[in-house]
C-alpha cells in the first residue's frame, strides 16, 4: 500500500488537482492515512480538492437487485439514475479540474473504477487513463484490448457485433473480480470479496 507521500507524488506527477473517491467504504483499518477525513485533510493541505462519490459510483451495492449469482452486476448498476448523476458530476468537474478517481485496488483490471466507472466515462467520450503504481499511464482503449484478449475475443468475428463482443469481455472480467455478497450468493457459488486503488483522468 502506498504512503500518503507516494500517493501525492503520483498525483503531482500527472497534474491531478482533484480526487473523486469511489470507494463504497472510504476507510482503511491498516492504512488510516487513506480514511476519508484524514485523506481529505491532507489533500486540502496540498491544494487538491476531494469529493466522496462512493454512494453514486461505489462498487459494492446493498440491494439484492444489483447482484447476479451473488456477484455485483456492474451493467445493472450503470443503468441507475444515481450512477448517472455520479458520472455527470465527474464529467462536469473535469471541465475545471484534472480528476483522478480513487479506489483501493492497484490493477485497473481488478477494480470497478475501471470496469464500471471508467467504462461509462469512456463511452461518453471522456479520455480515461489509469495511473499505475510505477507512475505510467494505461488508457481505457488498451484496457479494452486486454479484456478482449483475456476473453478470447481479440480476433475479428464478421458475424459478431463489435460492441457486443466488448460488452461480453467486460462482463466476463467483472464476474471474476466484482464484489460478492454472501447474503445474495447461491449455495453452489464461491463467495469472493473485492479489494478495490487509484486512477482516472480526463
Amino acid at each position: 500500500m502506498l504512503s500518503y507521500e507516494s500517493f501525492f507524488a503520483l498525483l503531482k506527477l500527472h497534474g491531478v488537482n482533484a480526487i473523486a473517491d469511489v470507494r463504497t467504504s472510504p476507510f482503511s483499518r491498516h492504512f488510516p492515512h487513506f480514511n476519508k477525513e484524514n485523506l481529505q485533510r491532507e489533500l486540502g493541505g496540498d491544494r487538491v480538492k476531494y469529493v466522496f462519490l462512493g454512494q453514486e459510483l461505489g462498487g459494492r451495492p446493498k440491494s439484492k437487485q444489483f447482484f447476479c449469482e451473488g456477484v455485483a452486476d456492474y451493467e445493472r448498476m450503470a443503468r441507475t439514475e444515481e450512477f448517472a448523476c455520479g458520472i455527470d458530476r465527474v464529467v462536469e468537474g473535469a471541465k475545471s479540474y484534472r480528476i483522478a478517481l480513487m479506489c483501493s485496488e492497484q490493477n485497473p483490471l481488478d477494480c470497478h473504477r475501471c470496469l464500471l466507472v471508467g467504462r461509462a466515462l469512456h463511452e461518453k467520450g471522456v479520455k480515461v487513463q489509469h495511473i499505475l503504481g510505477n507512475g505510467h499511464l494505461l488508457d481505457q482503449d488498451r484496457i479494452e484490448a486486454r479484456l478482449l484478449d483475456m476473453a478470447g475475443k481479440a480476433d475479428v468475428d464478421l458475424f459478431e457485433v463489435p460492441s457486443k463482443r466488448l460488452a461480453a469481455a467486460y462482463r466476463n472480467r467483472a464476474q471474476k473480480v466484482a464484489f460478492s455478497g454472501s447474503q445474495f450468493a447461491p449455495k453452489n457459488v464461491d463467495v469472493r470479496s473485492l479489494r478495490s486503488w487509484l486512477s482516472l483522468q480526463r
